[in-house]
């Protein structure tokens, strides 16, 4: 692909800009981070008007309300925004971190260190909350960001990395260490996935369809995120009380999120008593339940296909199905999952050994909510996404997953 296409222009001014970001301390991007916080509340008028923008452009599309709920930014979600910069200043810093090193046996002295990606890519959908969260966990790990958010969030962006970059320029950082990719169209998507060579990786966040495009038409190194469809296994040997709260919380909590859960299987020898209650307390809150011929037992529950079974439903709607053993729950969740969360509900210990060894996902859960796959929830103190993926990192993504590694080798005359 030529480098003249207008695009590329972010992606070389971010290449040239990660080189100075990288040398910054701590106390530079601590500083910055802080500014950008400040800056962005002072811009909040200007924020939310072009966030209006979108939602009005949103309704008048006939957008679905969970995803305009997912557009919408108010005072409180911008401070929480803001809040969230802050807290990223707090962490540690991964940059220099040691990972292994020692003196070998030649006297060489050899070290791994914690060093930036350099260049990071965000392909995402609706949230313009991600655009922050991604600018300032990318900036204290040393990465310069190139944000492609949606175009249905294009004035709230605008908007927000406008402030993110008044505030990096007044603490000394170079404006390009977070830019928005130019464009609206999917040749702009396109041409950033083709920028191997001057992008380091992308991460895509949103729905199955985006991230699958993202990972099969990428030239640029991609860290899978997202698709989440969760199970919550209740086991012959659960607490039916703690059970009913953990799928209500993992289904109920918040819908439109990768770790809410999306299917319930239930162990037979609880299924009498226990499945008509789960249904009774998931319709009480709204929730669709698609099951198999025992749960169709129950009035209003509809029949469940592979589809259902295999679907993220990111709504009021969860399948269900009642399994004869531990063995036919692993079975169903090995066929269905994405690999993201699967919790089950037991009280018996070797139950929950068997599935915690055998079920091959970034989290698996044991008598908790699925809702506790977070980057927060898990002490990191900040996440730019749950990987579902094997290679470099899986699960929720802190600061330390959002840098690479290279050996420094100190000799004293030494030769081989």
């Amino acid at each position: 692909m030529t480098t003249e296409h207008p695009v590329l222009a972010a992606p070389t001014r971010a290449r040239a800009a990660s080189h100075g970001l990288a040398l910054a301390t701590r106390a530079q991007k601590d500083r910055a981070l802080h500014t950008m916080a400040d800056t962005l509340m002072a811009r909040e008028t200007a924020v939310l008007a072009a966030n209006a923008e979108d939602i009005a452009r949103a309704e008048a599309g006939g957008t679905p309300a969970n995803i305009i709920d997912r557009l919408r930014l108010d005072h409180g979600r911008l401070a929480g925004m803001a809040q969230g910069l802050r807290d990223v200043a707090g962490l540690p810093d991964p940059v220099g971190e040691v990972v292994r090193g020692g003196t070998l046996p030649n006297g060489l002295e050899l070290r791994q260190v914690r060093v930036p990606f350099g260049v990071v890519g965000m392909i995402y959908e609706a949230r313009p909350n991600v655009t922050a969260d991604a600018a300032g966990i990318c900036l204290k790990s040393g990465n310069a960001v190139l944000l492609r958010g949606s175009s249905s969030a294009r004035s709230s962006n605008e908007a927000i990395v406008a402030a993110l970059r008044e505030a990096v320029v007044a603490e000394g950082l170079d404006a390009d260490v977070v830019q928005l990719v130019p464009g609206d169209t999917h040749e702009s998507v396109t041409v950033l996935m083709q920028a191997r060579g001057l992008v380091d990786v992308l991460i895509p966040r949103g729905g199955a369809g985006l991230i699958r495009s993202v990972v099969e038409g990428s030239t640029v190194p991609v860290i899978e995120t997202g698709v989440g469809n969760c199970h919550v296994y209740v086991d012959r040997a659960a607490d039916p009380d703690k059970a009913l709260a953990i799928v209500l919380n993992s289904k109920t909590h918040r819908t439109s999120v990768c770790n809410a859960a999306e299917s319930l299987l239930v162990h037979q020898d609880l299924a009498q008593d226990f499945v008509p209650k789960v249904v009774a307390a998931l319709q009480e809150h709204g929730v669709t339940v698609h099951g198999d011929e025992t749960f169709g037992r129950v009035p209003g529950v509809v029949a469940a296909s592979d589809e259902d079974y295999a679907q993220e439903y990111l709504s009021l709607d969860i399948s269900a199905k009642v399994v004869a053993s531990l063995d036919e729950a692993i079975g169903h969740i090995r066929r269905f999952s994405s690999q993201h969360t699967d919790a089950i509900v037991t009280e018996d210990l070797a139950a929950a050994r068997r599935f915690t060894a055998e079920v091959d996902s970034a989290a698996v859960l044991v008598n908790a909510s699925t809702r506790f796959t977070d980057g927060g929830e898990f002490g990191f103190g900040a996440e730019i996404g749950i990987s579902t993926q094997k290679l470099h990192a899986r699960g929720p993504m802190g600061l330390p997953e959002m840098t690479s590694t290279k050996y420094v080798v100190t000799g004293d005359g030494h030769v081989r």
